[in-house]
């Protein structure tokens, strides 16, 4: 089972993470040790005893070791919880937990396109937040654009189908570049990242300021050996090193402008450098991700370890005695300022670029969800032609796997009045047949053995609410809704409709009426127009044209006095109702 593999990477990560975090202890009761010795030897040295003197350099190399090793045990740890983090985001949807994920897509709710709320597309307990893995403001972007209710060309679906499906059978590739993802803060937005890092590029660095800081200080360096070996005067190296000191103080203001995007951004670059490399080390079959993966290993990997070492060289002057001392003797801000000029001149263009390409393997890493989590899932299969939808146990997304009841459905263009008791399960089988198209042309599995469609725009009517501040009443607000779906029919293109109890806001005589002219206007040959209602009288509707209307409905059944349902679609009209029981469990009749 899927969730079995997330369970032992589970626990493999807790033991790895207790022996690093154990290896962690000792290199700190190492440090310690060494660095007493230190003090002790160079102590030693001071009193005169001279191998005192070449132990305590042997202990600063060895001290210098183990802080280097140490770190690299804690950067191991880092990554371990980060990990475990990821893993246990995936078991969360195999329990519903995963409706507790922090990232809801909210804020790509629109109001002006209600199948968002009528699809739980964003929102709590949403397609977005059941999926996405994405941890940039570009990536999360990218998805809420891919759960359209509009489809893309059919070419743009089968390359995310393609990428999807790779990463599907590379389950721990993905918690690997999720576990990387995690350096970068949430939501981490990547166009301020590549305004600063392309801003100052206009500032000109003269050539002669750049031969200088390099020639410049090699002769300090020059010197003070010389006078070391008393073959120059003291005074000639500290005139170099008060010369070098002031030009730095001369050119602090503009090497301030010029490196302060650095100072920020350092956890950032080398997020972005470490999931490149990882990429790198991945040979994808795919080529829709082995090209980008290729790219940004190759090009955008070794631009940004540059960029992330010269963040680490600039963040280190934060420190005031390296500074004063970096400057006078390395002219270090002028140094690191001709370093950026040159690596903006080089890589800066390309830097957009390589983080849409991060982006959208966040998409892809998002779209593979479905697969990771469900036992049961495929690729739907795009259809060209007259409007179809062709199911073989397709259940819901947002329902849990071992509790969602799978429904077969062939549907050409035709109009489906479906009929059925209170909670029997008409509603969900529209909103599954709805969602699951959405899911196809974002290029994600759907929940099914089967499943293929032609490209369709969806419409739905399903919660409509009234709106106070406009006046609008609950029925009124659906008959835009329906207006809409109205005008939109009149471009002739394919159409998906979902009206559930179409006019319920409304008397019965007026809203069969309505019901009737309706259904009428949107029973046409590009359009699978499905309607659910409690309302028999629609069930003996006959077609404007010939476009069929057919019946379909749900029913329940009783079990020692308890009401009972299969959730199963069947022909023709439903025969029974149960109001009057509801109301009786209600205690109201």
């Amino acid at each position: 089972m899927k969730q079995d593999f997330y369970i032992n990477l589970q626990a493999e990560e807790q033991d790895q993470l207790a022996a690093y975090e154990r290896a962690a202890g000792r290199y700190t009761l190492y440090r310690t040790a060494c660095f007493f010795a230190l003090i002790f030897a160079f102590a030693a040295a001071y009193d005169g005893l001279s191998i005192a003197g070449i132990m305590g350099v042997l202990l600063l190399v060895l001290f210098g070791w183990l802080i280097r090793q140490h770190n690299h045990i804690k950067k191991q740890i880092r990554f371990v919880k980060n990990s475990l983090d990821v893993t246990a985001d995936y078991l969360s949807h195999f329990d519903r937990k995963w409706q507790d994920l922090p990232d809801k897509g909210e804020e790509f709710c629109k109001e002006s396109r209600p199948q968002d709320i009528d699809l739980h597309i964003f929102g709590k307990a949403s397609l977005y937040q059941y999926l996405c893995c994405a941890r940039t403001a570009l990536g999360r972007s990218r998805l809420a654009q891919a759960l359209a209710v509009t489809p893309p060309p059919p070419a743009v679906i089968l390359n995310r189908q393609e990428a999807a499906a790779e990463l599907i059978d590379r389950q721990l590739l993905c918690v690997e570049l999720l576990a990387l993802s995690r350096q970068l803060p949430i939501n981490h937005d990547t166009a301020p990242l590549i305004k600063e890092i392309t801003a100052g590029s206009h500032h000109h660095i003269s050539h002669m300021l750049q031969r200088t800081v390099w020639l410049l200080p090699l002769l300090t360096l020059c010197s003070i050996l010389m006078a070391a070996a008393n073959l120059l005067d003291w005074q000639i190296p500290g005139l170099f090193v008060l010369l070098q000191f002031a030009i730095a103080m001369l050119f602090q203001r503009q090497n301030q402008a010029i490196l302060a995007p650095l100072l920020t951004l350092n956890q950032e670059l080398h997020a972005y450098q470490s999931l490149f490399i990882r990429l790198g080390e991945t040979n994808f079959t795919s080529p829709v991700l082995a090209k980008p993966a290729a790219d940004l290993s190759q090009n955008g990997a070794p631009a940004l370890q540059k960029l992330a070492r010269l963040t680490d060289h600039v963040n280190l002057c934060r420190n005031l005695f390296f500074y004063v001392l970096g400057n006078a003797l390395l002219l270090w801000d002028c140094h690191c300022a001709v370093r950026f000029a040159r690596w903006q001149d080089d890589a800066a263009q390309n830097l957009q670029g390589w983080l849409q390409e991060w982006a959208e393997m966040e998409l892809y890493l998002s779209l593979a969800m479905v697969g990771h989590t469900r036992e049961q899932y495929c690729f739907p299969q795009i259809l060209k032609g007259s409007p179809q939808l062709k199911t073989t146990a397709l259940s819901a997304l947002l329902l849990e796997e071992a509790k969602a009841v799978p429904n077969d459905t062939v549907l050409t263009a035709e109009t489906r009045i479906i009929t059925g008791s209170n909670m029997s399960g008409k509603t969900t089988y529209m909103r599954t047949l709805a969602s699951s198209l959405v899911l196809a042309y974002a290029g994600s599995p759907v929940c099914a053995q089967t499943f293929s469609c032609t490209p369709m725009h969806i419409f739905t009517s399903i919660q409509v609410h009234d709106d106070q501040s406009q006046g609008i009443s609950t029925f009124y607000a659906e008959l835009l809704r329906i207006k809409q779906m109205v005008d939109f029919s009149q471009k002739e293109l394919p159409m998906f409709i979902c009206i559930d109890e179409i006019f319920k806001g409304t008397n019965s005589a007026d809203r069969i009426i309505g019901a009737r002219e309706a259904i009428s206007r949107l029973t046409r040959p590009y359009a699978i127009t499905l309607v659910s209602t409690h309302d028999f009288e629609l069930c003996d509707l006959s077609s404007p044209n010939d476009i069929p209307v057919t019946n379909y409905h749900f029913a329940e059944y009783y079990e020692e006095n308890k009401i009972k349902f299969d959730y199963k679609i069947k022909n023709g009209r439903c025969q029974t109702t149960n109001a009057q029981y509801l109301l009786k469990m209600a205690g109201i009749l």
